[in-house]
């Protein structure tokens, strides 16, 4: 069986995700700031009447921050009847994988990536990260900045 993937950049990086979680990718937006989140909590933006909160992937994932540019994108998902927004550097493709295609992450003790990804998965010439979205948005301090 075959899924099909969104892939996009961050800090170089290539990841994806699985399509049926993706409600819509807009362009940047500046965040509102809130108090009292983590870190990685860009802010939030008005989605249609509806406060959505951002995350700032790069930083969720270990990294430094991004400074997002005009260039950025917020990626909405939807996970567990809760929308996110991810700020990615670019949005790449569109692909379609076999199921088995993914490989398990390597265990490592050092890397903050990996808790995040469901797997690994080779396009082309390239190796892809697939997120784990539940993984990365689960956050009891994230929901409360809904």
């Amino acid at each position: 069986m075959s899924r099909q993937l969104i892939t996009f950049e961050v800090e170089g990086q290539v990841f994806a995700v699985d399509i049926m979680a993706i409600r819509e990718i807009r362009a940047w937006t500046p965040t509102t700031r809130l108090p009292h989140v983590p870190h990685y909590v860009a802010g939030v933006v008005n989605l249609r009447g509806t406060v959505l909160p951002v995350v700032d992937l790069a930083a969720r994932l270990g990294w430094r921050a991004t400074e997002p540019t005009a260039r950025h994108v917020i990626i909405v998902t939807r996970v567990n009847e809760q929308f996110r927004g991810l700020i990615v550097d670019a949005v790449s493709d569109i692909v379609s994988i076999e199921d088995g295609s993914i490989q398990s992450p390597p265990v490592t003790t050092s890397d903050a990536v990996v808790p995040f990804l469901e797997g690994l998965v080779t396009l082309e010439d390239r190796m892809v990260m697939v997120l784990n979205l539940p993984s990365l948005t689960a956050d009891t301090d994230l929901a409360e900045a809904a």
